[in-house]
């Protein structure tokens, strides 16, 4: 006789946990459909990184800059020394030719003196301690021998000198390794957001800074508006607006590409003024300006707390600077740099 009873039915317990899970599932599909849209960043967002991303670059390239002119003014020294040691060695070398051969005239002449035999065979720094002997040898034998002790003396102070500083210039390449590192780190970091963004959308951020350029040319007058803060600065100016176009490249003085204080050191030298290759160092290199009303053409405007950003008053609020990598030296509104003024310096 076939069975009539009824299916076990699930337990409550069962449906609970069923239901939940269904219904868990139903919402992550739909967090997921409804955030699916928002995962690529708009054209705004990837700009406002990408900018942020270009300032930390610049902040580390002028610690490069700086690094890397130390290293080259290290090498100089380490060079001088050097080349200071070598001479120096061949006087020593000279110096105890001449002692040796008033050793060969005495032998000559009856026999080497025992007190030269010491110094001879000896330190003569030892020897000179011994005063009593300094009794038995000639006066031109003992000017000889302070001379002598004079030199050793200075070429082991130039020595110990060399060492530090070739030390130094180690740390110093290290350092520079490690700056041009997180350059490249950040660049490389903003490509690969710019490459997130579609071709229309790359071409349309770069029509906006075009036209911001353009605009802030404009509103300085091409850069004549203004009165020069001197015939120099004027000068270094004009040097600077022969370059609008050229690209930005880190780490570089020009003249075929620079970056913000490779081009105010250019511009300046162009008129014959030498100022330092930093924007930190180069807030030192004339009166500081507070206001920015008592700016001038030709003076260096910087920005940020730190200081990391430099260029050239174009006047009427704009600035003429080598902004940052992707882009080229052209004018721009000190409004829209994206750091505060700080101060001028009139060179």
């Amino acid at each position: 006789m076939a069975s009539h009873r009824r299916p076990k039915q699930p337990s409550r317990t069962r449906v609970t946990v069923l239901t939940t899970a269904a219904a868990a599932a139903v919402a992550l599909s739909s967090q997921a459909a409804n955030a699916a849209p928002s995962e690529k960043p708009s054209k705004d967002e990837v700009k406002a990184k990408v900018d942020k991303l270009y300032e930390e670059a610049e902040q580390a390239t002028e610690k490069y800059n700086g690094a890397k002119e130390k290293q080259e003014k290290l090498q100089k020294e380490v060079s001088t020394i050097q080349d200071n040691v070598a001479r120096g060695q061949e006087d020593l070398n000279a110096l105890r030719d001449g002692l040796g051969s008033m050793a060969s005239a005495q032998y000559r002449s009856g026999g080497i003196d025992p007190s030269l035999q010491l110094f001879l065979s000896a330190d003569p720094d030892d020897y000179l301690d011994k005063a009593s002997t300094l009794d038995q040898l000639s006066g031109q034998q003992v000017e000889a021998l302070k001379k002598i002790q004079e030199k050793q003396r200075e070429l082991s102070q130039q020595r110990s000198e060399a060492s530090e500083k070739l030390k130094d210039l180690s740390a110093t390449r290290t350092e520079l390794g490690n700056k041009k590192k997180q350059v490249q780190g950040k660049l490389s970091e903003a490509q690969k957001l710019l490459n997130t963004l579609t071709a229309q959308e790359r071409a349309a951020l770069k029509k906006e800074e075009t036209q911001r350029a353009t605009r802030a040319g404009e509103r300085a007058g091409l850069g004549g508006s203004g009165t020069p803060a001197s015939g120099r600065a004027a000068a270094a100016f004009a040097a600077a607006q022969s370059k609008i176009g050229t690209p930005y490249v880190y780490g570089a003085t020009g003249p075929s590409s620079f970056d913000c204080s490779g081009l105010t050191s250019w511009a300046y030298a162009q008129a014959g003024v030498g100022i330092p290759r930093t924007s930190e160092a180069q807030t030192g290199a004339g009166t500081r300006i507070s206001s920015m009303g008592d700016l001038q053409v030709g003076d260096l405007v910087f920005f940020f707390n730190d200081l990391h950003h430099v260029g050239l008053y174009a006047g009427n609020g704009q600035v003429l600077h080598a902004p940052r990598t992707g882009t080229v030296v052209r004018y721009e509104s000190m409004s829209t740099i994206g750091g505060p003024f700080m101060f001028g310096v009139r060179v």
